[in-house]
């Protein structure tokens, strides 16, 4: 058996794609944030009714939002994507890891208090973890 799963076709396109714009085709409507990935289509983020109008028997998942950056459920990823190694956080009573990398201001001279103690950080962009991973973010693994 392979050691890492091969990156998907979908996963550079879904770190780069802009998520939370107003739906073109449903802008009246109140649900017309897009925040849906279509893992099988590749393309574009999506609104709440354009996954039940286009994408409705695709594997499709949601963005979140946390602090202005965009995260995703472990229940929903995990089923497509290997994500041992990355750190997962709770938000709002669910796991979560963020899709792209936040990375932290460096200390300015000396030892801040705030790093003293990590032992981890992210292999990538050296933000700090909070347990023994290797990255911060989907990003950063990819």
């Amino acid at each position: 058996m392979e050691e890492s799963m091969l990156v998907p076709p979908w996963l550079e396109k879904l770190l780069s794609t802009n998520f939370f714009t107003v739906c073109k085709t449903h802008s009246d409507s109140a649900r017309s944030e897009c925040n849906m990935y279509c893992l099988d289509c590749n393309g574009d983020s999506f609104c709440f009714y354009c996954r039940s109008s286009r994408h409705k028997d695709h594997r499709v998942i949601q963005i979140r939002r946390s602090s202005y950056h965009d995260v995703v459920r472990v229940s929903e990823v995990q089923k497509v994507l290997d994500i041992n190694g990355v750190q997962t956080y709770v938000i709002n009573s669910a796991r979560v890891l963020f899709l792209n990398e936040r990375p932290q201001p460096k200390a300015s001279s000396g030892t801040s208090s705030s790093t003293k103690g990590v032992s981890h950080i992210c292999e990538i962009c050296s933000r700090s973890l909070l347990d023994p991973f290797r990255f911060c973010s989907l990003g950063c693994k990819e």
